[in-house]
């Protein structure tokens, strides 16, 4: 009996999510070209990475550092943006440098001092997002809404680090209510950190997945981090 393709729904699946994106960037005023799409293909095997960039997806990410190796031997450089979105280690941290394109997850300052620490000059500076717990729960990490003009500020004075933005996970909830106010909290952190930090230059807010995305893109998200939508249930 021949194979079947797991992902052979993939292009109509991107179709309809293109569509949703499109159509909430349109009811809060804003242009579909302004959100970007990030196909997380964690606990997926190279096949959804190789169909996904058949289909013409450019941004890919990961959340552990060893998926994110492997996939880096496994796809030729250059085919697509490497993002890294999981909790980082900070004895890993050093080893993303000039291997990831944006790491969304720096989600402390003992995080961003390994990396500080660790580079030489002359090597790559890493472009992050600074992670917000907008929602307060205790079972995520971040920066809290207080503390993060502090820590955004003294991120800015590392010389290997590029802040784009900032990023969280709201509560995995269908309470809509819940969610929109877990995104508005990212943005108005974004707006503090621009009127109170004149080096501060980070326009991304990453926040939005796969149960609530179009939520998300109606509060302003600029990058959704989408795996199920796309790729169905993980399959390790």
């Amino acid at each position: 009996m021949a194979e079947t393709n797991p992902y052979k729904n993939l292009s109509r699946k991107l179709t309809y999510v293109r569509e949703e994106i499109a159509r909430a960037a349109e009811r809060s005023g804003r242009e579909p070209g302004e959100v970007r799409l990030i196909a997380v293909t964690k606990g997926h095997p190279i096949q959804a990475v190789h169909e996904a960039l058949d289909a013409g997806l450019t941004d890919l990410a990961e959340n552990r550092v060893e998926a994110l190796e492997e996939r880096l031997r496994e796809v030729e450089v250059g085919r697509c943006r490497w993002h890294m979105v999981g909790r980082l280690q900070r004895r890993q941290a050093p080893s993303l440098r000039g291997r990831v394109d944006l790491l969304h997850s720096l989600d402390s300052l003992r995080l961003a001092e390994r990396l500080e620490r660790t580079w030489e000059e002359g090597a790559p500076i890493l472009p992050v997002l600074i992670q917000v717990n907008a929602s307060g729960e205790d079972s995520k990490t971040g920066f809290t809404p207080e503390d993060v003009l502090d820590g955004a500020g003294r991120i800015l004075e590392m010389k290997s680090l590029q802040p784009l933005g900032l990023m969280t996970m709201a509560p995995f909830t269908e309470d809509e209510a819940v969610l929109r106010e877990s995104f508005r909290v990212l943005r108005g952190v974004r707006e503090r950190l621009e009127a109170e930090l004149p080096s501060w230059e980070g326009r991304e807010l990453s926040m939005g997945m796969s149960n609530d995305f179009t939520l998300a893109v109606e509060e302003g998200s600029t990058m959704v981090r989408l795996g199920s939508a796309l790729f169905g249930e993980r399959t390790r």
